[in-house]
């Protein structure tokens, strides 16, 4: 229930807060803001570690919509789905606190998006994820990179991945002949 309240919370601040950058692009830094909430609690009265993962999706849909790049998925019947990531923890998160979670694309290859998104409280890195994420069509069929560049306008950036997130990326795959 507390990720449908949040999702409400996102969208009324989406409409809200301006869009991110000069002209919005699906490659700027967006920071959505968060309190920990009762229900993001643990036995030992820290956030969850699933908790992060919901959290990890709301900001990835703040970046699409204040971008403006939810409304050209849509339009071309694409929806985004993870296909591997990997968190790490450094501290923890109590009831009450608030922090950002701040989410940018670390780059493209001929598979797959892959973001970095940061939990962030008090300037200190709380904890950060890495996911691969693709685009599928409601039709069938994953949406490739070239396409995807192409609905989101270009970029101006070099989108071209860290060694060792390409490397991350080899190391998780699971083969198609794997049972």
């Amino acid at each position: 229930m507390n990720l449908y309240f949040r999702l409400f919370l996102l969208q009324l601040r989406v409409r809200l807060r301006p869009t991110i950058g000069r002209r919005p692009s699906l490659w700027d830094e967006v920071r959505t803001p968060f309190r920990v909430a009762l229900t993001d609690l643990d036995p030992l009265r820290h956030v969850n570690n699933g908790k992060y993962l919901s959290m990890l999706d709301l900001g990835r849909l703040d970046l699409m919509l204040r971008s403006g790049f939810w409304g050209a998925l849509a339009d071309r019947g694409w929806y985004p789905v993870v296909s591997a990531q990997t968190i790490t923890y450094k501290r923890s998160l109590t009831l009450g606190q608030r922090f950002e979670l701040v989410t940018r694309v670390l780059g493209i290859d001929e598979r797959a998006v892959y973001l970095e998104q940061t939990f962030v409280r008090g300037g200190a890195v709380v904890a950060r994820a890495v996911v691969q994420g693709r685009f599928l069509r409601k039709a069938g069929g994953t949406v490739p990179p070239s396409e995807l560049l192409e609905a989101a306008g270009g970029t101006e950036r070099d989108l071209t991945l860290p060694e060792w997130v390409h490397d991350w990326a080899g190391a998780t795959r699971i083969s198609s002949t794997a049972g």
